[in-house]
């Protein structure tokens, strides 16, 4: 976790911070939408805004985005590459502050299991694994089947949560997907952090180190973003 960030001033600025912009920056892929939708929103884009405020939950009750920073990064014992989260934000609720990592999507895989990423493991991966699993508050054995990529990406709005001294952390999953793609995925993640995952909804997931836990699904339209970016062209934002 660095110390000094320049703000982004158009989505083209989120291009630099990937990790293989060559490969991940394109039309139609969650990089490039996701930056899109986040760089001109007033705050928490529509549709994200539109599940927090329906959740009903009191601990995400008049919630604020204070800052955002795209392809985050949160070193992990066990090795030298961090977990970088498409994009990190720092909010308020009536309960105090709020980490969350939000993670694009459109038909892109989650990619490999925890089982898949461990065969074999190195010292080093059994120390990353037990390390994620405590953060978590999880069993390494009911992780084999879950994507590796929501395990350390939820780990780390835990670990923020915690250098924040934030009462609240979540995880978000912005979705372009017209068919939910990667949600069963999801899905069984949440079930393993003891939550029952639905498309718009955000659950409560068991929480660690006295910090609550909440896991969401958000579900947005390539069309509606298609549309709110003409919109914006015109008005000339």
């Amino acid at each position: 976790m660095g110390g000094v960030y320049v703000p982004a001033r158009c989505p083209e600025d989120w291009r630099c911070l990937l990790a293989r912009p060559d490969r991940h920056w394109r039309e139609g892929y969650s990089a490039k939408l996701l930056a899109e939708s986040w760089q001109k929103a007033d705050g928490f884009p529509a549709s994200v805004r539109r599940v927090l405020e329906s959740s009903r939950v009191d601990a995400l009750r008049d919630i604020e985005m204070l800052v955002g920073f795209p392809e985050f990064k949160v070193s992990l014992p066990g090795g030298a590459r961090a977990s970088q989260s498409d994009v990190f934000v720092l909010a308020r609720s009536t309960l105090g502050l709020v980490c969350m990592t939000v993670e694009g999507k459109m038909r892109e895989s989650f990619g490999e299991t925890v089982g898949e990423w461990s065969e074999g493991a190195s010292s080093g991966k059994v120390k990353r694994l037990d390390y994620l699993c405590g953060v978590l508050g999880v069993g390494t054995a009911d992780t084999q089947s879950i994507p590796y990529q929501l395990l350390h990406r939820t780990a780390s709005a835990l670990i923020l949560a915690e250098r924040f001294g934030a009462p609240v952390a979540a995880t978000l999953v912005h979705s372009f997907s017209p068919d939910n793609d990667g949600f069963n995925e999801f899905a069984e993640f949440a079930r393993a952090m003891g939550a029952e995952a639905e498309p718009d909804q955000v659950a409560e997931a068991r929480g660690a180190g006295g910090r609550r836990l909440f896991l969401g699904w958000v579900r947005d339209s390539v069309v509606s973003h298609l549309l709110r970016r003409v919109s914006g062209i015109c008005h000339g934002n």
